[in-house]
This record gives structure tokens, sequence and C-alpha cells, in this order.
């Protein structure tokens, strides 16, 4: 099943930024090392179910998820005959994660009307269950989860899907994402990893990699939330970083993703910044690879 990833999973923009040859054999590098799933985004890259359908064929066994697909960048209808292919052709290896996405994305690039979140997901969801579909159907039911961050949309991805797939998070978060949703449901959080161990340089690049975030609300209100301040936010403060960015050694990695485990996540997925570096990316998927896994 798809819900069965693994404990490390990797989480990249990184085969957006490189020729589809490049891509697949960065694919199979990842499923060599023993990672257990790779989550594809949706922003201004490779379309993610496009994306997903090259991944696949590049690999034999590793799971691929969207990280998420964006409801407003297709119909219900056209996602479910996305979906529902994709799942028939790579049975119980294929993990459909959607997401409201964010206003700035909605009605700037998409000049497309932003909705109430919550609303707007269920309604999508029972708009994909009601879409026609004619095509021969999965013989492994096809599955799906959900980006999630508030109490609510948390528990609609428990009542309605596999789960959540959760970003930007510390493991605080993950604690408060299962207590919320039992402990039955799928929990995905991703994990920012920078292998640097010097403090100045890695929060530089923390930064560089993390800042942009701050000015979309649904992670902003997450963070309050949390207990951060309003100057943790507006200057993006070393507690911040250090709370969203697990930088340093390998075992300081180690430590973030048992704290996650620990904290009730079934599987945590590691997006290695810089994420335009794909050189370093490799060099520290293997690295990272031969002590977590």
């Amino acid at each position: 099943m798809p819900g069965d990833l693994g404990p490390i999973g990797i989480w990249t923009f990184a085969l957006d930024t490189v020729p589809a040859t490049v891509a697949r054999e960065m694919v199979a590098e990842i499923e060599e090392l023993g990672y257990g799933a790779i989550w594809l985004p949706e922003a201004i890259g490779r379309d993610p179910l496009v994306a997903s359908a090259l991944t696949l064929a590049a690999s034999d066994r590793v799971k691929v998820c969207t990280g998420v697909a964006s409801i407003y960048a297709r119909a219900a209808m056209t996602m479910t005959s996305g979906w529902k292919p994709l799942s028939a052709a790579f049975p119980g290896r294929f993990l459909l994660g959607l997401g409201v996405s964010h206003q700035m994305a909605v009605e700037g690039m998409r000049q497309q009307t932003y909705g109430p979140p919550l609303a707007s997901m269920r309604a999508y969801l029972d708009a994909m269950d009601g879409a026609l579909y004619v095509g021969a159907e999965p013989a492994v039911a096809p599955e799906r989860c959900l980006a999630a961050l508030g109490p609510k949309m948390l528990e609609l991805a428990a009542d309605r899907t596999r789960g959540a797939h959760t970003y930007y998070v510390p493991p605080e978060h993950t604690a408060f994402a299962r207590e919320t949703m039992g402990p039955d449901a799928l929990l995905a959080p991703e994990q920012k990893v920078i292998l640097e161990t010097d403090p100045a340089v890695a929060r530089e690049l923390a930064r560089a990699n993390i800042g942009y975030y701050l000015a979309l609300p649904n992670y902003a209100n997450n963070l309050r939330r949390l207990g951060f301040t309003e100057d943790d936010i507006t200057q993006c403060s070393d507690r911040l970083v250090d709370a969203i960015v697990a930088w340093g050694d390998v075992e300081t990695v180690r430590a973030r993703v048992q704290a996650h485990l620990d904290a009730g996540a079934d599987h945590v997925c590691l997006q290695v910044l810089p994420f335009d570096d794909p050189i370093r990316i490799r060099r520290d998927w293997q690295t990272l690879a031969a002590t977590l896994l």
C-alpha cells in the first residue's frame, strides 16, 4: 500500500531543476539508497501527475507521492482521471497528496478565486468521489492524503483520506497532529535538512530557503499556534530557523527524524537544501542514507 512508505523518504524540488534524463538517474539513486518514498511538489515546475508518472516509470519499488497537487490546478474530474490510471498502472506505489495551496499563488499565478480552505477541500473531495470515470478501475484501491496543518483540516484528512502530509513543521506539530487525527491515520511530516555544521553558514542557507514561506498565512498562522512570536516570524529568528531546519551533522538529522517518529509520525520526508544544487543534494542523499537507513 502507498501508506507503507517506510520511515524515511525524500521530498524534493531538485528533480524539476534538471533535464528528464538526469532526473531519472536521480530517481534510480534514491531507490537504490533505500529511501521509501519520493515526494514531488506542485509549484511552477513540472506537472506533478506527469512527474509522478515519469518517476514511477524510472523506478521499480519506491513509492511516489505528490506533496502536494493543488486542487486549483485541475478540476476534480481531471484529478481523478490522473489519479486512478496512475494507481492502476503502478499498484500500491502512488499516493495522491492534495492541498488548497495559498491565496497568493491561486489568485496571483492562477488567476482564480481562493475559497475558504476547509470548505473548498471538502467540496473537492466530494466532487472527486462523484466524478465520472469510465476507465478500468485500479485493482488496488487508490489512496490520497491531504496537506494539513490546523485541527479541522487534520480531522478531514483522517476522516476522508489516508491521512496528512504536513509541511514546514517541527516535531511539536507532529505530536499535535497525531493527537488530533488519532492512531490510525497516516502522518508524514516534511523535514528540511542542511548538512552544514557552521551555525552562521547553515542559518544563512536556511533563511534563503525558508524565508519566503513566512509571507504565506497558512504557515505563519500555524507557527503562531505553536507559540512562535511575531518577531520570530517577521525576522525569521534563529529559534524559528532551528525549529524548521535540521542543520548540522548526520547525527543531528537523525535526532530530528527520531523526534518526529517519537511524536507520532509514520514517515518523515527529508527535503535536503539548497534545492537548486543537484550535485550537493545527491551527495547529501548518499551521506544521509549511509547512516539513517
